[in-house]
């Protein structure tokens, strides 16, 4: 199945709140008839939208190809939420990597963050950096050993920013009896990824960047030049980028055995006004540890914009709004009347090891995919990277190219069957308390 339009409208935005106040996006026109550039980046996403303005800037002519629209898929579409470190934790990295590399990690990270909240002030993007997000613990095991790691990212890293919490203080931060504690890290936040996405775009066109939407590419053909295939036009390049993430499909298998497209939900409520006194008070963004995950935060609005749900397929549900709607009542049960006025739907590609997919087709053909739902900060620092990588400095693709990626068993026809059946499992897990 084609996921670029499994689910969507060609070269439409979903009914997303964050389409819903996007600032006015410029169209691109579609690609007709051969092109050349020294880069061709597919995919305008975050990695790609990066990438494009590391490369404009550096001088290179750069040549951007999106299948629907500039952050259509879920760049534009997610929680927002922009999290320290990797998704994998620093004491599992050690043991992975050990420890000079997984300081190596933390920083670029940390330089992640810091690279967003530069890029929104330099280029005067219309998007706020609200300050914290926190974690909601289920069980006191759960609580105990986020405290404990959060010890050791002060002792062992220096990162100080982590707040702990007990059961009364989870339940003052997130307005909700549903949690055994927790903690808030005041150096991560959240932000409009829609407007980010599209204030990445318009900074990479006035750096020089060309971008077209609704060309999608349809193969890959090794150079040199490297030629890239659309239905009515190509593009002939030395150095190809690919940056499509869940929305990979055939472009290269060898990736596409090892970052797996899911889907994820969410609802925006109607504003609830007063009730943030109640629902939410502190403004940062919470995800709990349950492992299909809850996640949600204020919106700029006063409104609720919380994910969740679980759907097993490529498409998805008829209700998204009936989906997400029953964890949100789990969390607050106060909210049972609550309108909903956004519901919507993305796909993003997760790895068996939740860590990021950088991958060498050859020296002048570059990936980076599957951030595991952390890729606001990660991709962002991606498309940096990618872009260092080709102007031939490439020591920090070189380390995420060494991290552990296992392929999903099954190969392309078992591997979704398989994942189904274990995210079956560890629901189930979920609902029953283990």
């Amino acid at each position: 199945m084609n996921l670029l339009h499994a689910n969507d409208k060609t070269g439409a935005y979903p009914g997303s709140w964050y389409a819903a106040t996007a600032t006015p996006a410029r169209p691109y026109p579609p690609l007709r008839g051969a092109v050349k550039a020294d880069v061709c980046i597919v995919g305008a996403g975050f990695t790609g939208l990066s990438a494009a303005l590391h490369l404009a800037k550096a001088g290179l002519d750069v040549v951007v190809l999106e299948a629907h629209r500039v952050g259509f898929g879920a760049s534009g579409r997610n929680g927002g939420q922009v999290g320290s470190g990797q998704r994998l934790g620093q004491d599992r990295l050690e043991a992975q990597v050990g420890r000079d590399d997984a300081h190596r990690l933390w920083q670029m990270a940390e330089d992640a963050k810091q690279l967003i909240r530069d890029l929104i002030a330099e280029h005067d993007m219309p998007v706020t950096f609200h300050k914290g997000v926190a974690v909601a613990c289920r069980h006191k095991s759960e609580v105990a050993e986020a405290h404990a790691y959060a010890e050791k990212l002060a002792r062992d890293y220096g990162y100080d920013r982590i707040e702990p919490l007990d059961r009364a203080g989870i339940a003052d931060l997130t307005g909700s009896d549903a949690y055994a504690g927790g903690e808030v890290d005041r150096g991560a936040g959240h932000i409009h990824p829609l407007n980010f996405a599209l204030g990445l775009a318009r900074a990479a066109t006035e750096a020089g960047a060309r971008f077209h939407e609704l060309s999608e590419v349809t193969g890959l053909h090794a150079g040199p030049p490297h030629l890239v295939r659309l239905d009515r036009a190509e593009v002939r390049a030395d150095h190809v980028i690919l940056a499509c993430n869940g929305y990979l499909g055939g472009l290269e298998p060898r990736v596409a055995r090892r970052v797996m497209p899911i889907n994820n939900f969410i609802v925006a409520t109607e504003p609830l006004g007063k009730r943030w006194a109640e629902i939410l008070p502190s403004n940062a963004a919470v995800y709990d540890s349950r492992f299909v995950v809850n996640y949600w935060r204020r919106s700029d609005d006063g409104r609720l914009l919380f994910g969740g749900g679980e759907s097993y397929g490529y498409r998805f549900p008829r209700d998204i709004a009936a989906t997400v709607r029953g964890p949100m009542i789990d969390v607050y049960p106060q909210l049972r009347d609550l309108r909903i006025d956004y519901a919507w739907g993305g796909t993003l590609g997760i790895t068996r090891t939740r860590l990021p997919c950088f991958y060498r087709r050859d020296r002048t053909i570059l990936s980076a995919s599957g951030y595991s739902g952390h890729g606001v900060a990660l991709a962002t620092i991606a498309g940096k990277i990618l872009a260092e990588t080709v102007a031939g400095q490439a020591g920090d693709f070189d380390l995420m190219a060494r991290l552990p990626m296992p392929a999903f068993p099954g190969g392309q026809m078992l591997r979704y069957p398989l994942l189904v059946l274990a995210m079956s499992w560890f629901a189930l897990r979920d609902r029953i308390g283990m």
